[in-house]
C-alpha cells in the first residue's frame, strides 16, 4: 500500500517525493473510533468483512484531524452501488449524475460512494461543451483514482478501517497545517467540471478559518458566470450551507469579493453598493449567525426576505407611481415579480416563499393599529419574525420606522390593560376626530291641495 501511495503522489504532484503524500499509522494520528458515529463504523466494518475496501473520507476525516465534530460521516468503497444494496436492507440508491448509496439509521444517513474512476474515454461519464460533468458514473477499483477525482486536498484524506491508518494522497495534511484551501489538479478545469466548487472553496475557507490558495482563487472571478448553468434546486441547497451554518456574514462578504453572490442574486447587483441596503443584508446575516451559534430557531425565509427587501420596496414604489394602486396591492404585485424572478435562479421552496410573503405583508400592516387591529397582528404566527424585520428596518430606514418598532416592543412588554392604553394613546395624541356635519336631506315638496 505504501508504494502505491508514493507512486500516485508522484503522478499527481509532479514528481515530488512522498513528503506530501503518505500513509500515517494508527499511533501517529489523532483520530479515535470513539469520535466516529457508531452507525458509520457499522457500515465500515460490514463492508470490510464482506471483502471490500472501506474508508471514511472527506470532511469527516478532515474535521476529526482539526479537533472538530463532523456533522456527516461519508464512506467510499470499491463495492458497486448494487453490491452495497445487497449488504444493507436499510439502503436506498440515489443520484443521477453520480449513483450513491444512502444507508438509513433512523434520522442519520450514512452516505456510501463507489470509488470514482478516470473520465477519459469512459462511456459512463459525460460532459457539456463547457466542460461541466453531466454524468459521472465512472467507477474504479482503485482508491488512488478516487483520490485524484476529489476536489480539495484537505478532502483527499482516507481513514482505513482495516488497520486504522490514514492515507494522504495529495498533501492534505500539509494543507491543514498551512490552513490553505487547495484544489487537486488544474483549478480552471476542476471549476468547469463542477462550478459549485467555487462556492465550496469559499464555504470551507470561512468554516475552517483558512485562506484560499492563490492558484485556487485566481480563476474564480472569471469563471463565476458558470454558476448560471447550475440547476436552481442545487443552488438553493448550497445557499443553505453558505448562509444557515453560522458563517453567513463571512461567506456573503467573500462571495461578493469573488463576484459569486452576484450570480446567485443577479437582481441585487445595483444594491450591493448602496450602504443602507448592504447594511440591512449584513444585519440579517449577523442576526442569523448569532441564532445558529446559540442553537436558536432560524429560517432561510427570513434571510431571503431580507436579501430581497430593498428590491421589493423599490419595485413597489415604482408600481405606486405608475399605477396609483393602493399600497397593499402594489406590494403584492411586486412580491410576485420579485419572487418569480429569484426562484428562476434559486429554487426557493413554497414553504419558504409563503413565509417570505407573510413577513413582507406584515410590514405594510404593522402601522395600522386602530381598534383590535394591533391585537390581531400580535396574534399572527409570523408576528415575531415580522417584528424583528421591522426593527432592522428601523436601523436603516429612519426615525419613523424606528419609532414604530419601539411602539411594538413596548406593546409586547405590556399586559392587556397596558396594551389597550397604548392603542388608545395613539389616537388621543392626534386629538378627537371631528365628526363631519350630517347632510340634511332636502324636504319633499308638499303636494298642493
Amino acid at each position: 500500500m505504501i508504494s502505491r501511495v508514493i507512486d500516485f503522489c508522484r503522478r499527481v504532484v509532479g514528481g515530488k517525493e512522498a513528503q506530501d503524500s503518505t500513509l500515517i499509522p494508527r499511533d501517529e494520528h489523532s483520530i479515535s473510533r470513539k469520535d466516529i458515529s457508531d452507525n458509520a463504523l457499522k457500515v465500515l466494518y460490514r463492508l470490510n468483512k464482506a471483502g471490500y475496501e472501506a474508508y471514511l473520507v472527506g470532511g469527516g476525516v478532515r474535521d476529526l484531524l482539526l479537533g472538530l465534530h463532523p456533522k456527516d460521516f461519508d464512506i467510499v468503497t470499491n463495492a458497486r452501488p448494487d453490491d452495497i444494496r445487497k449488504l444493507f436492507r436499510n439502503c436506498r440508491l440515489v443520484g443521477r449524475r453520480f449513483r450513491l448509496a444512502h444507508i438509513l439509521f433512523g434520522r442519520e444517513i450514512i452516505e456510501v460512494a463507489t470509488f470514482r474512476g478516470s473520465l477519459t474515454d469512459n462511456p459512463d461519464a459525460a460532459r457539456s461543451d463547457e466542460g461541466m460533468l453531466l454524468r459521472d458514473n465512472a467507477y474504479s477499483d482503485s482508491v488512488e483514482e478516487d483520490a485524484l477525482r476529489r476536489d480539495f486536498t484537505i478532502n483527499a484524506l482516507y481513514y482505513n478501517i482495516a488497520d486504522y491508518s490514514i492515507l494522504d494522497f495529495a498533501g492534505g495534511l500539509r494543507a491543514l497545517k498551512q490552513r490553505r484551501i487547495e484544489l487537486i489538479g488544474d483549478p480552471a478545469t476542476r471549476y468547469r467540471e463542477d462550478p459549485v466548487r467555487m462556492l465550496r472553496a469559499v464555504r470551507f475557507a470561512t468554516k475552517l478559518d483558512m485562506s484560499i490558495a492563490p492558484d485556487t482563487a485566481k480563476p474564480i472571478r472569471e469563471l463565476a458566470p458558470l454558476l448560471d448553468d447550475i440547476p436552481a434546486a442545487r443552488l438553493f441547497e448550497e445557499c443553505l450551507k453558505l448562509f444557515m451554518a453560522g458563517h453567513g456574514l463571512d461567506n456573503f462578504r467573500m462571495l461578493c469579493d469573488y463576484g459569486l453572490f452576484q450570480r446567485l442574486f443577479p437582481s441585487l447587483v445595483p444594491f450591493l453598493d448602496d450602504p443602507k441596503a448592504r447594511r440591512f443584508i449584513e444585519m440579517a446575516l449577523e442576526n442569523t449567525d448569532h441564532r445558529v451559534r446559540t442553537d436558536q430557531k432560524s429560517t432561510p425565509a427570513y434571510l431571503f426576505a431580507a436579501f430581497l427587501w430593498p428590491l421589493l420596496d423599490m419595485r413597489a414604489q415604482d408600481i405606486l407611481l405608475e399605477s396609483g394602486l393602493p399600497t397593499n396591492d402594489a406590494y403584492q404585485i411586486a412580491m410576485n415579480e420579485v419572487l418569480d424572478d429569484q426562484c428562476r435562479r434559486i429554487a426557493i421552496p413554497r414553504r419558504f416563499t409563503t413565509t417570505i410573503r407573510e413577513i413582507w405583508t406584515l410590514q405594510t400592516r404593522l402601522d395600522k393599529r386602530a381598534g383590535r387591529r394591533a391585537e390581531r397582528l400580535f396574534e399572527h404566527p409570523r408576528f415575531r419574525a415580522a417584528f424583528d424585520f421591522l426593527e432592522m428596518r428601523g436601523e436603516v430606514e429612519g426615525k419613523e420606522i424606528k419609532a414604530l418598532a419601539q411602539w411594538w416592543q413596548e406593546y409586547q412588554e405590556q399586559g392587556e390593560p397596558g396594551r389597550r392604553q397604548l392603542v388608545s394613546s395613539l389616537f388621543e395624541a392626534k386629538g378627537p376626530k371631528r365628526r363631519k356635519p350630517r347632510k340634511r336631506r332636502p324636504r319633499k315638496p308638499q303636494a298642493q291641495e
